[in-house]
């Protein structure tokens, strides 16, 4: 029996519906909500200036003469104290306090902390050293050390493709006790979907940039291929792979029903994604953008293969799987909302069910226009963007001080920077990204950093003082914005 809409306890809703991509009406957007009477928290300011947050310059891990000369030069550009001292104090912030480097058997060797939890997570050591890759040229120290996370992250993949973040080394550290196939290299082992998409993104960027195809030799060839095998494991085309997560937990996100296989999926071409990029698993486990993701992904794999290794096999092994999964989102990804058109789902099964939502860990469905657009439709994106910044989407919180898109992995009122960042990534309207920034701005709890989230009655509220990405990305946007000319939109801002 198929259910055309079951509303779930957890506030989400599934439903079996046709998948006819040309019927998306249109609508103005909302008007942005005033929160101009919240006035930020007191920061630390001494004979009228802003106090410096980073470490002292003796115990910053790794310093970038190019990345230095880039905060002085966009810190001299903003006339907005606040917003000055926050730029600099946050894009930095990886480099500052994150950032091991060093060389392992004469090869760049980079370890990257997520900033409170002292292990690398795959997706975010690429998230966090991706805004530092347009000045490699410029400092071949800095060079060094991204070369170095490639480096590693590829190493990393070859342990275990499965997992989502290691050790810095076999220390044994970490979820030993899961009852997965852990190794003393890990520190997780939640399969995603992402965790073998952002460093493939991150070597395709730097080469881009600089060049260099030192990083794309033998751990690369073996670590595509494992890339490969896992993906096309995760279809499940043939029975259910090799992988199984169990945890004793009291957190329901934690762990895999069905004795550690999660919920039952058709083989229809997509790849299963059992946890979120939040690490939280996933309830339908085909997840749309970490689907979109892989897509483009691989589609980046087969041209590093092509271009720099000549394996024409292999590159279009990625290739045609690739066009398998597109193909299958193409089918099975969206749905006709009757309020905002046709939309994206978040989750799919392949039997019909689709689970709207979004979270706000990247990729998400709001981030896909920043993440990988060249792979999404653009009309329905912008249907599911107007949808998911909407209190359609059950994990879209709005209060008293700011707003933004959460999730379960903190619950309830705590909303994301970096959903607010993503919304002025992938916004091309001045007011909003003004909007954005100043919302940023008001609830950093006065700290001049961001947070992993904030309660949106009382930023004052929230989780993760030190979370490197959601800093480095910060200043991203606003290197983003003075580059796309947007400098006076940023002056105009006139919160103390």
């Amino acid at each position: 029996m198929k259910f055309n809409h079951l509303i779930l306890s957890i506030a989400v809703s599934l439903a079996a519906v046709a998948c006819d991509s040309k019927s998306a009406p249109t609508q103005e957007p909302q008007p942005l909500t005033d929160y101009s009477q919240v006035a930020p928290a007191p920061a630390p300011i001494v004979d009228g200036e802003y106090v410096c947050q980073r470490p002292a310059e003796g115990e910053r891990l790794f310093t970038s003469e190019a990345v230095e000369a880039e905060i002085e030069r966009i810190t001299k550009l903003l006339t907005n104290k606040r917003l000055a001292w926050m730029f600099s104090n946050c894009f930095p912030n990886t480099l500052d306090t994150t950032v091991h480097y060093r060389t392992k058997d004469g090869k760049d060797d980079t370890f990257v902390y997520t900033g409170d939890i002292h292990a690398m997570w795959l997706r975010d050591s690429g998230a966090q050293v991706w805004p530092y890759v347009p000045y490699a040229n410029d400092d071949a120290h800095l060079k060094a050390m991204l070369a170095g996370v490639i480096n590693r992250q590829f190493l990393s993949i070859n342990i275990d493709p499965y997992a989502n973040a290691f050790n810095d080394g076999a220390t044994g550290t970490g979820w030993m006790s899961d009852r997965t196939d852990m190794k003393p290299e890990l520190h997780e082992r939640k399969y995603e979907i992402d965790s073998l998409c952002y460093p493939i993104r991150l070597a395709y960027y730097y080469w881009m940039v600089t060049g260099d195809t030192s990083i794309f030799g033998e751990e690369w060839l073996a670590a595509i291929k494992n890339v490969l095998k896992t993906f096309k494991e995760q279809q499940r085309k043939e029975g259910n792979g090799p992988y199984t997560f169990l945890r004793v937990t009291d957190r329901q996100f934690d762990t895999l029903s069905n004795d550690g296989l999660g919920a039952p999926i058709n083989p229809v071409g997509l790849i299963v994604s059992s946890f979120r990029p939040s690490d939280d698993a996933t309830v339908l486990q085909f997840l749309i953008p970490s689907n979109f993701f892989a897509v483009s992904a691989l589609q980046k794999a087969a041209e590093i293969l092509t271009k720099v290794n000549g394996e024409n096999a292999l590159a279009q092994e990625c290739a045609a799987l690739a066009q398998e999964v597109s193909e299958a989102l193409d089918k099975y990804a969206t749905y006709d909302h009757p309020e905002f058109g046709t939309i994206y789902a978040f989750e799919v099964d392949g039997f019909g069910n689709q689970l709207f939502m979004d979270d706000a860990n990247v990729p998400s469905l709001l981030a896909m226009d920043y993440l990988n657009p060249e792979v999404i439709d653009p009309a329905i994106y912008a249907n599911t963007r107007r949808y998911v910044w909407s209190e359609s989407n059950p994990y879209f919180f709005r209060g008293k001080a700011g707003e933004g898109i959460g999730g379960p992995h903190i619950g309830y009122d705590m909303a994301w920077p970096m959903s607010i960042m993503m919304k002025a990534f992938t916004s091309n309207d001045d007011a909003e990204i003004k909007w954005c920034i100043e919302m940023l701005m008001r609830t950093d709890a006065g700290t001049g950093f961001m947070h992993e989230s904030f309660n949106v009655d009382d930023p004052m509220n929230f989780t993760r003082k030190w979370f490197a990405w959601q800093n480095t990305l910060f200043g991203e946007l606003i290197v983003k914005i003075v580059g796309d000319g947007r400098l006076e939109l940023l002056n105009s801002i006139d919160l103390q």
